[in-house]
This record gives C-alpha cells, structure tokens and sequence, in this order.
C-alpha cells in the first residue's frame, strides 16, 4: 500500500461523469479535500438531462443494474440512497423486436423466462439454462472477483489466465452463445448485451457474458425522474460531503514535475494545486491533449492512436401528444442484418441503409418526465465513431427522419404527425462536448486484447499521483463497470492517515458555476 500524506491532502477529480461522482465520495471517504473540475454546465457527463418543451430526456444511460454500487457509496458516508433516489424494476427487462415481425420478452424469472424460450424455439430451454450457468461461472470470476480488482502489473494479468482459458473467455460472446442456442432470433435475444458498453459480440471476449447473470441477478431498474435523479443524488451528496464543484470549468492541462502531478490548469487560466489527480476524462484524450510528451514513456501518442475506440450512437430524443401504451420501457428493434451491420459499425465504419435501434419509454414507468397525456422518448442507433470520415453536418437530418420514419413503421404508429419535440445527437457531441476520442461512445472497445491489464490503468504507468475512472479505464464501461472503477481507487490511492468524519447535511451548496 502506498505511503500516507502527513497533511490533508487535495485531490482533483477530472469530470462529473458517473466514475467522477463515486471516485469523489471515495475520497471524501477517504479524508481528501476535493475539487472537482467539470467542463460543462451540469453534472453527469454521459448521464446529463436535457429539458425541452415540458419533457424531460435522459441524455445517456437510462438501464441501471447491480444497485449495491449505489448503496455502498451512500453508507460509506453514513446514509442511505433510498432517500435520495428512487428505483424500480422494469419489466420486461427488454422486449426484443425482430424483422419479421415476431418478439421475445427478455425477462428476469426463470420460470417465465424458460416458458418464452420454449414458445420460441423449445429444442433451445436446455441449452440456455447450460448458458446461464455458464455466465454464472464466469461472473462470479470476471465481476465478482475481479471487477474491483486493479491490473497494473503483468503478473496480475498472468495469474488469471488459467481461469479464463477454463471458462472460454478466449472466445466472443456470439461464438459462445451460439454454442448453447440454435434459433438464430435467440442468438441475438443473449448477445445484444455487449453493444450496451460499445463491443461487437462477434469480436468482444465472452467474459462479457457475465453482464447477463449481473442482470438476472439484480434486475433491471428505472430511476424515478429518470437517470439524471440519480446525479442530481450524487450534486446534493457531494454539496453535503463538501466537494468544491466547479462547472463550466475544462481542464486543459495536467502540470507534471518529477514524474509526479502537481498541479491541473482549467480553460480560465486557473492553476488548482493538488496532492493527486483522479481523471474521469477519456485516457486517450488525457495523455495526448493534457500531458506534455516529455512525461508519457507508456501511453505515447502512436500507441494510442493504434487502440480499437468503440462505436458511436446517434441518438434522438422525441416527445408525442398521442400515448403508446403497447410499447415497453425498453424495446430492442432488430433489422434484417445482424453481423453484417456490426461489421458495417465496427470494422467497415460505414452508416448502413438498415440499422437496429434501442428504443427507451421513461413515461411507461414514469408519466411525469413528459407533459400530462404525452410520452417521452430516446432512440439510440449504433454508428461507426469519427474514423469513418462520416460526414455528419450533412448526414444528420437525413438519418434523424429514416430513424422517425422506421419507428412511425415498425411500433409507433402516426409518429411523424404526433411528434411535438424532436432533436438528436450525432458522434460529434461525443467528440466536442464530452471530448472522447474519435467520437467513441464508450471509450476504447471491449475486446480482449483491450481488456483488464491491456486496458487504461486505474494508476497511470507514466504519472505519479495520476488516476483513471470511466468507461476506457478497468474494467469497462456501462454504470456498474464505472461505479466499480471507482471502487478500485480504495486499493491504488494512498490512503490518508486519518479517515474523514462525513459532515451532515447544510443548507448552502459549494456548486461553482463558472
């Protein structure tokens, strides 16, 4: 364990991203004074809100698991998240839509789980509760023990070999499915699953199978008034806890002397001295825009140019003045290409006649995110990331109305004619405003060779005192994989000598806008 501070130490934490959020209650925990340093003018990074015409739209995750992060976070600090936030259980967990018009409710009981299975296709009940147990085996290796688990040196990557070639890892998520399911609809029912943290199932290793055991064993849950309650949470706990929260406030440098962190520089010239710096930022971006060449023996700027980034979204958010009680809080709408598109998205980086959509209704569980008697909605498309040269300025309008035009056919009849809010992002807002590489929606993509000691160092290799959470970072991306990174810092930051006492709640708020 690293040395002990004979001072209060400060630390500064770099985006108020869901991996920035928990990575300043650990170190309040911890005893550090913190600053946090966000560039835009709210709290959640990702999981920022959009308000438009009475509406009120999630702008990134809204599928939130394994709720013991959360909780965890809160009794650290002598509370409880039940009374800053609301969950609830949605179900079906996904209702997935094929092209040919038939659908499967992915649901969380066994039971009603194999009875649709048998519906569907019965040769394939067996064969999915020897899948299961399958992804049981290797969650409780790849979450439960090593989630948590910090990869900075080879040794550590070495010493789980053996588990992982004993449970297969070495193959893709669709390659080891395909060998318990048959039906093809099936296939695609329990390998979706890896797009929801930017990887192709036909290249992303199978230990990412555990994210369906993580989900059958947690649920699948919706917060009340959405995600951004669960930040909104997170600004009252921080104020609370005395975090200095600056917004408006990007980091454009990271001032290195001696190997060692001395000190970050905003965008309005301002220098905030610290002890250690716990970046939520993209790595890549990080190393090549933050830190001088000088200081960087690892993570040079050819090597991460050479890095697989993930795919990038477009999504578009729409409110309707007409109801659509049939559709689900999450439907999966398949196209008529399944690994050709993901080839077209991940390797071809080129935008596809067809696409698949992941549609999310908030209102079917929560009627006050839209005005009465309208409904709130969020389509998210899977596209290639900035590498494809893809000319978005053009593109935009164009893709935003075949999107409304496939949804008004396939589940949302009359659409275009009840829509009274629509707007939409494209990988440019991945790139510009969240500043990711490449316009990647999920940081660096999840395959094996990216993976665990292959992936960003929660403790940067180059940089004293320098520290990654968020989604490029181990073990991933997704809220549990962020909310886990930040659970790392317990083992990598030095600790201080005296844990802090969590001061109770008081009236005035420490949130600096700038």
């Amino acid at each position: 364990m690293p040395g002990t501070f004979s001072h209060t130490p400060h630390a500064v934490v770099i985006g108020a991203g869901f991996g920035g959020l928990a990575a300043a209650v650990r170190l309040r925990s911890m005893g550090y004074r913190v600053t946090m340093l966000e560039a835009t003018e709210q709290l959640g990074g990702r999981g920022a809100v959009w308000k438009r015409d009475g509406f009120s739209f999630d702008a990134g995750p809204t599928v939130i698991t394994a709720p013991y992060l959360f909780d965890e976070l809160w009794e650290m600090t002598g509370r409880k998240a039940e009374d800053y936030f609301t969950l609830k259980p949605v179900d079906p967990f996904y209702r997935v839509k094929f092209d040919d018009g038939s659908s499967f409710d992915y649901v969380g009981e066994e039971d009603r789980l194999l009875a649709n299975i048998a519906a569907f296709s019965p040769g394939d009940v067996e064969g999915y509760q020897k899948m299961a147990d399958h992804s049981r085996r290797i969650f409780e290796i790849g979450y439960q023990q090593l989630a948590h688990t910090p990869f900075t040196r080879l040794t550590d990557m070495l010493r789980v070999i053996p588990d992982m070639l004993k449970l297969e890892n070495h193959l893709s998520v669709y390659s080891l499915v395909s060998r318990y399911i048959k039906d093809e609809r099936l296939r695609q029912v329990f390998t979706f699953q890896p797009l929801l943290i930017g990887g192709n199932p036909y290249n992303c290793s199978s230990i990412y199978m555990l994210i369906h055991w993580l989900e059958r064993k947690w649920g699948v849950h919706y917060a009340m008034g959405g995600t951004a309650s669960i930040v909104a949470a997170f600004g009252r706990l921080l104020d609370e806890l005395e975090v200095d929260i600056q917004l408006n406030t990007p980091v454009e440098n990271i001032e290195v002397s001696g190997g060692k962190v001395r000190a970050v520089w905003d965008g309005h010239g301002r220098r905030h001295a610290c002890d250690i710096v716990v970046s939520n930022a993209d790595p890549s971006m990080v190393y090549t825009k933050m830190i001088d060449k000088k200081h960087r023996r690892k993570n040079r700027d050819w090597l991460i140019k050479m890095k697989k980034q993930s795919m990038s979204l477009f999504v578009a958010y729409f409110g309707t003045d007409k109801l659509y009680p049939d559709v689900a809080h999450h439907s999966i709408l398949l196209g008529p290409r399944y690994k050709e598109l993901l080839e077209d998205i991940f390797e071809r980086k080129i935008l596809a006649e067809d696409f698949s959509l992941y549609l999310h209704r908030p209102t079917a569980s929560d009627p006050n995110v839209a005005p009465e008697g309208h409904e709130a909605f969020y389509v998210l498309s899977p596209v290639p990331n900035n590498r494809s040269g893809i000319d978005w300025e053009h593109r935009h309008e164009e893709y935003l109305n075949r999107i409304m035009n496939a949804l008004e056919e396939i589940c949302l009849p009359d659409l275009n004619k009840h829509t009274v809010t629509k707007f939409a992002v494209d990988p440019r807002y991945f790139q510009h405003r969240l500043r990711s590489y490449d316009g990647a929606a999920f940081g660096l993509e999840p395959r094996l060779s990216q993976s665990a000691y292959m992936r960003y160092h929660n403790a940067s290799p180059d940089v004293q005192d320098l520290y990654f959470v968020g989604a490029s970072t181990h073990p991933g991306a997704g809220v549990p994989g962020v909310l886990s990174g930040a659970k790392v810092l317990d083992t990598v930051v030095p600790q201080v000598a005296s844990r802090a006492q969590m001061p109770m709640a008081r009236p005035n708020s420490r949130m600096q806008v700038a």
